[in-house]
């Protein structure tokens, strides 16, 4: 079955930004590009019954799409205008895509904005990759010498899904993979004996770093034999050593493994720091 790429689509200018992001990833990759609007009735609009708002509501995603449609003429679009929460809405839609694309406020007095209400609960939920996009992105920072740039961390298992979409993202756009591995110092007591000798054997610890991402990328190096690519490997948290990058970055891809807690889901914290401060797209992608 082929997956669409889906653009929530909701009228503001991030979300617009991120329908022409999708529609752009949409050509590239030979998909089809499907725009979902969710709304609600609104009791406190004066004049405008349900079916005046349902008309408003039509009327907007309509002309986004005929723009968006004019860009790219061979782009097969399809529309959904549903009175329904969001937040299921979306989260439902992102099962069947092959990525959902959102606008996001990112840093600044609306920080947490996005991740605060809809956007959290989607990404935290979604079993497929969710790209936000702000409003200021456009096709120029996709331009040559910009990376896709992908956090790597623990074995090779665990970063798959994202090196794997990263990749992808890259073979598509004929851009450089910068894969980044962060590393910190742990505390002395969590040495054994046997991974000490295995530093040793290593050369320390930072050699062992390179060798562990060096792992992790093998099997993509030899998916995608002709994607250029730079391995990285610095001390630090992820999320400094990745917003350190975003200048070089057209799109910044990071994993996520939700957890649940009292308070609802979380998406950790490498995640939602460069969600808020990265200015280009960002892809959280879930652990297969």
């Amino acid at each position: 079955m082929t997956r669409a790429i889906t653009a929530g689509l909701d009228g503001t200018r991030e979300s617009l930004a991120a329908l022409d992001w999708a529609a752009r990833e949409a050509v590239r990759r030979g998909l089809p590009l499907r725009v979902l609007h969710a709304w609600h009735h609104a009791e406190k609009i004066a004049g405008a019954g349900r079916d005046t708002q349902r008309e408003w509501a039509e009327e907007g995603v309509a002309e986004a799409v005929r723009q968006v449609a004019g860009r790219h003429p061979k782009l097969t679009v399809s529309v959904d205008v549903v009175e329904e929460d969001a937040v299921g809405t979306l989260g439902r839609a992102a099962r069947d895509a092959e990525m959902l694309v959102l606008g996001s406020r990112g840093h600044g007095p609306v920080v947490g904005f996005l991740l605060g209400s809809v956007g959290r609960q989607v990404i935290a939920e979604a079993t497929r990759p969710v790209v936000l996009v702000r409003a200021g992105d456009r096709p120029a920072l996709e331009a040559a010498g910009r990376e896709v740039v992908v956090g790597q961390h623990g074995d090779a298992e665990d970063s798959a899904a994202a090196l794997r979409f990263a990749f992808e993202t890259a073979a598509a756009r004929g851009a450089t993979v910068r894969a980044v591995r962060a590393w910190t110092l742990p505390p002395v007591f969590a040495y054994s004996p046997g991974s000490l000798r295995l530093l040793d054997e290593a050369g320390g610890l930072e050699p062992c770093e390179k060798q562990a991402l060096a792992d992790a990328l093998r099997p993509w190096r030899e998916r995608f034999p002709g994607v250029p690519v730079a391995e990285q490997v610095e001390m630090g948290s992820a999320g400094q050593v990745l917003l350190s990058l975003v200048g070089r970055a057209q799109l910044m891809v990071v994993g996520r493994r939700a957890r649940r807690t009292a308070v609802g889901a979380r998406i950790g914290s490498v995640a939602h720091g460069v969600l808020h401060h990265a200015d280009c797209p960002v892809a959280v992608v879930p652990h297969d």
